[in-house]
């Protein structure tokens, strides 16, 4: 499964330059990321008042073209790898046909005390069954997508 965002730029996401400022990217992954998890069947609002939090441990983005104010652009979401302690999300930033960037970032699953557990059961059934190609994958960390 991959979600599809669709962002405007806005102009104060832009730099002296004209362009969008590299610190707006990890704003629009997890637009992005919310999106997926929407699409998956639960929000991250409603992870959360399940006591499930996913803290960003990582984020790495490649950019490759910039994209300017009033530009529309698309953020790819779909999970990298899961387990049931870490997601790792993968990202395409495209302007029409011209990919803008590429980026992933790994989430730790937490409890409400901040340390990290195990992801519900629930929850890890909607990653494997929705987040996957196939839902048969039941190995403990595999790559779905």
């Amino acid at each position: 499964m991959e979600s599809h965002s669709f962002i405007r730029v806005r102009y104060a996401e832009t730099d002296a330059m004209g362009i969008v400022h590299h610190s707006v990217y990890p704003v629009w992954l997890e637009i992005g990321r919310s999106d997926f998890l929407r699409e998956l069947g639960q929000s991250y609002a409603e992870w959360e008042a399940q006591g499930v939090f996913m803290p960003l441990s990582e984020v790495h983005v490649r950019y490759r073209q910039p994209a300017r104010y009033e530009e529309m652009v698309e953020v790819f979401t779909r999970i990298k790898e899961a387990n049931r302690r870490k997601i790792t999300f993968a990202y395409r930033i495209m302007r029409g046909e011209t990919r803008l960037g590429e980026a992933t970032t790994v989430h730790i699953v937490a409890g409400t005390s901040g340390g990290s557990q195990p992801m519900p059961e629930a929850l890890w059934k909607l990653i494997e069954k929705k987040g996957s190609s196939s839902g048969n994958e039941r190995s403990p960390s595999h790559r779905i997508g």
